[in-house]
């Protein structure tokens, strides 16, 4: 399998180094992005190659993963177009519906539009993919090996439900980070020292993470276990139920999967 990146980001970063020499020799891998700088450190990294335009490479390509800005889909799409024959489409580009892209492109079909996470970084992400009617199992099935090489995946029937994955897993990890400061400053407000605080919140909140990842006990069975009545935990957990924290962050998810879905009425406007 030959693959494309048109995008050298973050994430094309970390779906190349999950990539390059374990899946894929690295000279099946190809990188276009205009950042001369952003080529160079990929192509000394990991033996890549790559170009500062479109080219013939891509045109070879089996897959073409889109990894640009979202606002630089249309304009990239338009370059793309005349030389798609058979390859996979796979987009990992937020807010850009899967109907919008394939117009964009005269009508392709073998699209796959995806929704990682930045934890893909460490290549612990999990990334939500919808296949456009016209995508092959064969392609469906290479998309899924290129996203697992950065961690999980999960299938979804509807396109529609990339809003609400965005939402918890494309988002989420920013409130992980939230409730991680918060737990750091109640830390330091009541005595510890910053660097006590940070280890004290990041293991407990991996721990308890791969603690609910390994029981077959539902969370909230896992939450009461720990909460005894009258005890600290129950203190600490009625203070928040009374505060609303737990409606409040029900609330907030559904407002991201709304502004999703307003990004992507918003981008696929012509």
């Amino acid at each position: 399998m030959k693959i494309t990146f048109i995008g050298g980001g973050n994430m094309a970063s970390a779906l190349i180094a999950g990539l390059a020499g374990k899946l894929l020799d690295a000279a099946d891998i190809h990188v276009v992005d205009p950042n001369g700088e952003a080529l160079a450190h990929l192509q000394s990294r990991y033996g890549v190659s790559t170009a500062q335009a479109i080219d013939d490479k891509v045109a070879a390509s089996d897959v073409v993963v889109l990894a640009v800005k979202p606002q630089q889909m249309r304009e990239v799409a338009a370059v793309l177009a005349p030389i798609l024959a058979d390859q996979l489409v796979l987009s990992i580009a937020a807010g850009i519906r899967g109907a919008d892209l394939s117009r964009w492109l005269g009508g392709y079909r073998a699209i796959v539009r995806s929704m990682p996470n930045t934890p893909a970084l460490v290549q612990q992400g999990i990334t939500g993919m919808v296949a456009l009617p016209g995508t092959s199992e064969q392609q469906k099935a290479a998309a899924d090996s290129i996203m697992r090489a950065v961690g999980k995946t999960v299938w979804l029937d509807d396109e529609a439900l990339i809003d609400p994955v965005t939402a918890v897993s494309g988002s989420g990890p920013a409130y992980v980070f939230y409730f991680l400061e918060a737990m750091q400053q109640a830390a330091q407000e009541m005595g510890l020292s910053a660097e006590q605080g940070k280890e004290l919140a990041l293991a407990t909140f991996a721990g308890a993470a791969q603690l609910a990842a390994q029981s077959p006990d539902p969370v909230e069975v896992l939450r009461q276990r720990v909460t005894s009545k009258g005890g600290t935990t129950h203190a600490a957990i009625t203070s928040m139920e009374q505060a609303g924290v737990k409606q409040a962050i029900v609330d907030a998810m559904k407002a991201a999967a709304a502004r999703g879905r307003e990004l992507g009425d918003e981008m696929g406007r012509d």
